[in-house]
């Protein structure tokens, strides 16, 4: 009973700065982990040379997978007011006006949503995302690399990396409250 009053009131405002530093954060000490892991995979007959640096592309993914949960993490009318207020945060943070920002949004999704079909489990879609984004297909063995489809072991070995990436929502309704 006292975890709920001693809970931290926290507005939209500051929840969507809370999440962005939190992913960008996270990006920023872990996407040199990834690089390394995806470089150093034995699934691929040639290293595909992912910079530590080069982390536009993955930053991207998780930032519009966590998106999703976003949207099942709150009511309806919540989530929309904190992922608008995102989205205008992360538009000024990439340098693009809201619009082409939200363009740039549904672009990745229909891309995740397309490489994941039927599938509808969000964390596979990073997986599946960050292999297509870097053209990961290439550096696989011939039976892979002609079907142009990720070797299926590498793509679980992923699944476990990205998770790590995921915003934990739990954690955070336990220490904050709404305002």
């Amino acid at each position: 009973m006292f975890g709920t009053i001693m809970r931290k009131k926290v507005s939209d405002e500051k929840l969507a700065n809370v999440f962005i530093n939190g992913i960008f954060t996270s990006i920023d000490n872990g996407f040199p982990v990834v690089a390394e892991f995806i470089n150093e995979d034995s699934a691929f007959v040639t290293c595909p040379n992912v910079s530590p640096g080069n982390s536009y592309e993955f930053s991207l993914i998780v930032l519009i997978g966590n998106l999703s949960f976003l949207e099942s993490s709150f009511d309806p009318e919540q989530a929309d007011r904190v992922e608008n207020l995102i989205y205008t945060k992360l538009a000024a943070i990439y340098e693009m006006d809201l619009y082409n920002f939200k363009c740039l949004v549904k672009e990745y999704r229909t891309l995740m949503s397309r490489l994941n079909h039927p599938s509808k489990n969000v964390l596979y879609a990073m997986s599946k995302a960050i292999f297509d984004k870097y053209t990961l297909y290439n550096f696989q063995d011939e039976y892979f690399k002609r079907m142009q489809a990720p070797n299926p072991l590498f793509l679980k070995r992923l699944d476990e990396v990205v998770e790590n990436f995921i915003w934990d929502w739990d954690a955070f309704f336990k220490k904050y409250r709404l305002d």
